[in-house]
């Protein structure tokens, strides 16, 4: 009997001796991303440093293949957060239904651009990324090729099967640029630019990357791709020019949103908040030149000048109503000089509840 109290108030002042022990306990995120792979560890450890009881589970994929999936599993939804993913795909996800309204702390703060216009906003942005054509200068100077200042400039003889580009229906960055084109010089006219272009054009990738590296290997002079990636390489040392062309160039913004439904409401809010903090612009701007809260925006190495005026006044909200057209109508003309798409996924679960 003595035995049996005894343990019972060892208990009890086990209990008093670790009253914090029930704030400890973790949470894991699921968080869709189409971030940088290199990226995801660093943007977890920081996030991290003010809330270490909740763990990232990151799900990375490009962006249309993110977008692809988060609509998959509409009816049995695996993500708990978005966070760094085209706006464009966003405004797809709220037409939806399937963002959770919230406003985060600081939101006064952001640029109005970047965020959702309804009270409470679906989607909050964190920065842009912008397109940019990465040029091999060994290549180019190997080839004699004229120094490129214009989209049109790809659409010369000379270029021809020396150029490589994201596939727009795949890469974030690929449909950044088409729908850039399109805006800028209007449909009949970008269409028009796009035939020239499809003849220099080697192959379509299906990451926004991938011509910036394939261009810094030497395996074409040229790869239309996004600043960020471009600037990256060029301080590895790689001998490449990052070319800003003089007609504008087209641009998305990275945001977050919750994911609707989440069993994790607070936790969610809590990475949202987060994600428009100072401290999570100043994280942005060590890549993008454009970041939510401009006023702490500052200049970022080897991004070239002039970049926020040569960025076209992009209607998200018709990019992304007519995104599914403008792929199709893409795949028809260019589609068979497209890498072939990863397998599908099995049919998806619903997100773990733990």
């Amino acid at each position: 009997m003595r035995t049996r109290q005894a343990a019972r108030i060892g208990a009890v002042l086990a209990m008093l001796a670790f009253p914090a022990a029930a704030t400890t306990v973790e949470t894991t995120l699921s968080v869709y991303t189409a971030l940088e792979a290199e990226e995801l560890e660093k943007y977890a450890q920081r996030f991290n440093a003010d809330h270490p009881n909740i763990r990232i589970q990151w799900t990375r994929e490009s962006t249309g293949i993110v977008t692809e999936k988060l609509l998959a599993e509409k009816s049995a939804p695996r993500a708990d957060v978005i966070w760094g993913l085209a706006v464009t795909s966003l405004l797809l996800m709220k037409d939806e239904d399937l963002l959770e309204p919230y406003a985060p702390a600081g939101l006064d703060k952001l640029d109005p651009r970047f965020r959702d216009r309804a009270d409470p906003p679906h989607w909050v942005g964190m920065d842009a990324w912008v397109a940019a054509l990465c040029v091999n200068t060994v290549e180019t100077k190997f080839r004699k090729l004229a120094p490129i200042t214009s989209w049109q400039d790809l659409a010369s003889p000379a270029y021809q099967g020396l150029v490589v580009m994201p596939d727009p229906g795949s890469s974030g960055t690929g449909f950044m640029v088409v729908s850039g084109w399109l805006q800028k010089l209007g449909e009949e006219q970008g269409w028009k630019f796009m035939d020239a272009l499809h003849g220099n054009v080697s192959h379509y990738t299906g990451s926004g990357s991938k011509p910036c590296m394939q261009a810094a290997r030497g395996e074409v002079p040229v790869g239309i791709s996004f600043a960020f990636r471009a600037a990256r390489l060029k301080a590895m040392g790689v001998p490449m020019e990052i070319v800003i062309p003089k007609e504008g160039i087209g641009w998305d913004m990275e945001a977050a949103a919750i994911v609707k439904g989440t069993g994790k409401l607070e936790a969610a809010r809590t990475l949202l908040d987060w994600s428009i903090s100072e401290k999570a612009m100043k994280l942005y701007n060590e890549g993008h030149a454009v970041i939510g809260i401009s006023a702490l925006a500052r200049p970022v190495e080897h991004f070239p000048d002039g970049i926020p005026r040569a960025m076209i006044e992009n209607d998200f909200a018709w990019a992304a109503k007519n995104r599914a057209r403008i792929v199709e109508e893409w795949r028809r003309r260019y589609g068979a000089k497209s890498e072939p798409k990863p397998k599908p996924e099995p049919k998806p679960e619903p997100r773990p509840k733990s």
